[in-house]
């Protein structure tokens, strides 16, 4: 039976891989990112996502904008960021930068997941990054389901979950961060009705679909959905079942989107730090009971009128 090594050694000679956690993340290194890499290197790389969930490569400084957006096409089509929109002069990233509004994602979620077909695939690279803090976390939420007690995970089978990105005012925004809410984030509220537990196509394992996002579970009272919650996500979170990445510029993390959620440690002060990322388009999640998600608001906010 060939290792995980030998077969990465038969399509990429030289190349290693280094498991960085028990249960997620791997480090693949000794290979220089392209979108011309050949397409059993893309094949090998997307089987160590599946397994590992996300997968690290260091060393990736000479990625560009467009280079990183045709690495990211041999995954899948690149989606560009359902609200804000690409960054200038590309066609699909979306430049998190901590010096603007909204810049530091530090809470846990998985890319997009308030609408419907949220990403597969999300490749991120570091560009600027301060000498300290701003590592990201990543949990493997197919992991997290694994180690629920089996009443448990028959209870997250059944449960259905409404996502939304109008989740309201994080306390702790600023002015800045409330109206960049309002006029941007919120002008077009989408709200999505998720199975908690999708099924992924390729492995037939079980990942729980949850997060930030979620506003309420479907049929169940607010008070108790947001205990549901917080126990389901206590699990998503057990430090053993995640990984943390210490970043350098030139570093590239992809990962599976389906399978994780992740958190941009915010412990940089008023450093620069600047992350751009392009997604993946993704399928619809289907439930154990072979259900898919279905997007029932897709609502823009009227302008704001004032008065005379």
């Amino acid at each position: 039976m060939m290792t995980e090594a030998t077969v990465i050694d038969r399509v990429l000679p030289g190349a290693d891989v280094v498991k960085r956690a028990t249960r997620i993340g791997a480090e693949m290194r000794n290979i220089k990112l392209s979108g011309d890499l050949p397409d059993q290197t893309i094949a090998a790389i997307n089987g160590l996502l599946l397994k590992h969930k996300v997968v690290f490569f260091r060393d990736q400084g000479h990625l560009d904008d467009a280079e990183q957006e045709r690495f990211a096409l041999r995954f899948g089509k690149p989606v560009p960021p359902p609200i804000v929109g690409p960054t200038k002069g590309t066609a699909s990233i979306l430049d998190v930068d901590s010096t603007r509004v909204n810049g530091r994602v530090d809470l846990w979620h998985s890319d997009g997941a308030f609408v419907d077909a949220y990403p597969k695939i999300t490749v991120l690279r570091g560009v600027v990054i301060p000498p300290f803090g701003g590592d990201t976390v990543w949990s493997n939420t197919a992991a997290a389901y694994l180690e629920l007690p089996l009443p448990l995970q028959r209870l997250a089978d059944e449960l259905w979950s409404v996502h939304t990105n109008g989740q309201g005012v994080r306390l702790g925004f600023s002015e800045a961060d409330k109206r960049y809410y309002e006029d941007v984030f919120t002008s077009t509220i989408y709200e999505t009705e998720h199975p908690v537990v999708r099924v992924l196509p390729e492995t037939g394992e079980r990942s729980l679909v949850l997060g930030y996002y979620v506003q309420r579970f479907v049929g169940i009272p607010k008070y108790d959905g947001q205990k549901l919650l917080d126990l389901f996500q206590s699990h998503i979170t057990a430090p053993e079942n995640t990984v943390r990445w210490n970043w350098k510029e030139g570093d590239v993390a992809i990962w599976d989107n389906r399978a994780t959620q992740h958190y941009a440690v915010n412990d940089y002060g008023d450093l620069h730090r600047v992350v751009r990322r392009v997604t993946v388009n993704g399928e619809l999640p289907i439930s154990v009971d072979g259900r898919c998600s279905v997007m029932r608001v897709k609502a823009i906010k009227p302008p704001a009128t004032t008065s005379t």
